[in-house]
C-alpha cells in the first residue's frame, strides 16, 4: 500500500527553499495539509519574508495539493505558538512537525562571536524545541504525532569551522533522545535525519561533480517514511544522501572498572586509556537508565 497522509496536517519548517521545499511538495502530494514555514531571510538568518513560503504553496496549489504560508521564526516561542495556531485554525489539528529550519554563521572558534553562536543554536536546536512543545500538546490529545529532526554529519562526527552549528545538531539528538520516551505511550513518534543534500546552505561547500547528485527529493522519502501513520520507529537517526541510507547510533564500549573499589590515581587511567577506548563489543542503550543499570551491574560482580 502507498504511504498517504490524507486528512494529516503538517507543519514544515525552513521550507521555502531546498530540503524543506521538498519535504513539503512531497507531503502535500500524499494528500496532507501542509503548513509552509519560513522566514525568508538569508543563509546567516538576517532579514525576512513570505514570499519563499507562499511560493512553495502556490507550487503545491498548482499540483492540486493544499498549504498555508507562514513567515514565523521558529527563534522564539511566540514565533513557534503563532505557527501551531496557524494550522489549528486552519484545518484544527496538527499530526505531523518536520523542524528543518536552519541558518549557517561558519566561523572558526577564534573568529566567532557569541552572536554568531547564539544566533545558530536559537534557530536549530532551540528552534526545534520551541515549534516541539508549541505541537505536543495537541499531538498528546489526538493520540497521534509523527516529528522529524533535522541533524548533521557535522554534529555527529564534526568539521571544521562549524562549532555554532555542530553544537546544535548534536543538541538536536540529545532533544529526540529525551523525545522518544515522552512520546512512546502517546503514539508520538520522534526520528531525526542526518541530511547530505545540495541546498543553499552547502551549495559553496560540495564540488560541482557532486551536486546532480544530491538532490533533496533523496532526504523528503526518508523523511515521509517517518511522517508515515504506520511507522513505529523511534529515536532513530539516519544519514541519507544521493541514495544512500544508514543508521546512525551512539555506542559504549564494554570499558573496564579501575580501583578495586578505591579511586583510581590518574597514571593508572593512562595505564588503561588504550582498553577504556576499546570499541569491540560496544553496543546502544536505549536510555541513561539502561547505562547507570550496566555501570551497577559491573559494580556489584565479584572481584577477579
Amino acid at each position: 500500500m502507498n504511504i498517504r497522509f490524507d486528512n494529516r496536517v503538517a507543519i514544515v519548517t525552513g521550507a521555502g527553499s531546498g530540503l524543506g521545499r521538498s519535504h513539503a511538495l512531497l507531503l502535500a502530494s500524499r494528500g496532507a495539509k501542509v503548513v509552509v514555514n519560513d522566514l525568508g531571510g538569508a543563509v546567516d538568518g538576517s532579514g525576512g519574508s513570505l514570499t519563499p513560503a507562499q511560493r512553495v504553496v502556490a507550487e503545491i496549489e498548482a499540483a492540486g495539493g493544499t498549504a498555508i504560508a507562514n513567515a514565523d521564526s521558529v527563534a522564539s516561542p511566540e514565533g513557534a505558538q503563532r505557527m501551531v495556531q496557524a494550522a489549528l485554525d486552519q484545518w484544527g489539528r496538527v499530526d505531523i512537525l518536520v523542524n528543518n529550519a536552519g541558518i549557517l554563521r561558519d566561523r572558526t572558534i577564534l573568529k566567532m562571536t557569541p552572536e554568531d553562536f547564539d544566533a545558530v543554536v536559537a534557530v536549530h536546536l532551540a528552534g526545534s524545541a520551541y515549534c516541539t512543545m508549541a505541537a505536543w500538546p495537541h499531538m498528546k490529545e489526538a493520540n497521534f504525532g509523527r516529528i522529524v529532526m533535522t541533524t548533521s554529519a557535522a554534529g555527529l562526527f564534526g568539521n571544521f569551522g562549524q562549532a555554532n552549528y555542530a553544537a546544535a545538531k548534536l543538541g538536536i539528538v540529545g532533544l529526540m533522545n529525551a523525545l522518544k520516551h515522552e512520546g512512546a505511550k502517546y503514539d508520538i513518534r520522534v526520528n531525526t535525519v542526518a541530511p547530505i543534500a545540495l541546498t543553499r546552505m552547502t551549495e559553496d561547500l560540495i564540488a560541482p561533480d557532486v551536486k546532480p547528485r544530491l538532490k533533496p527529493e533523496y532526504v523528503s522519502s526518508m523523511v515521509a517514511w517517518f511522517c508515515a501513520p504506520e511507522n513505529q520507529a523511534t529515536g532513530d537517526i539516519v544519514e541519507v544522501g544521493a541514495g544512500y541510507y544508514a543508521r546512525v547510533q551512539v555506542m559504549e564500549g564494554e570499558g573496564m572498572l579501575l580501583g578495586k573499589g578505591q579511586v583510581p590515581t590518574p597514571e593508572e587511567v593512562r595505564d588503561h586509556y588504550a582498553r577504556i577506548c576499546d570499541m569491540r563489543g560496544a553496543k546502544p542503550f536505549e536510555s541513561a537508565n539502561e547505562v547507570m543499570r550496566r555501570v551497577f551491574g559491573e559494580l556489584q560482580r565479584p572481584s577477579k
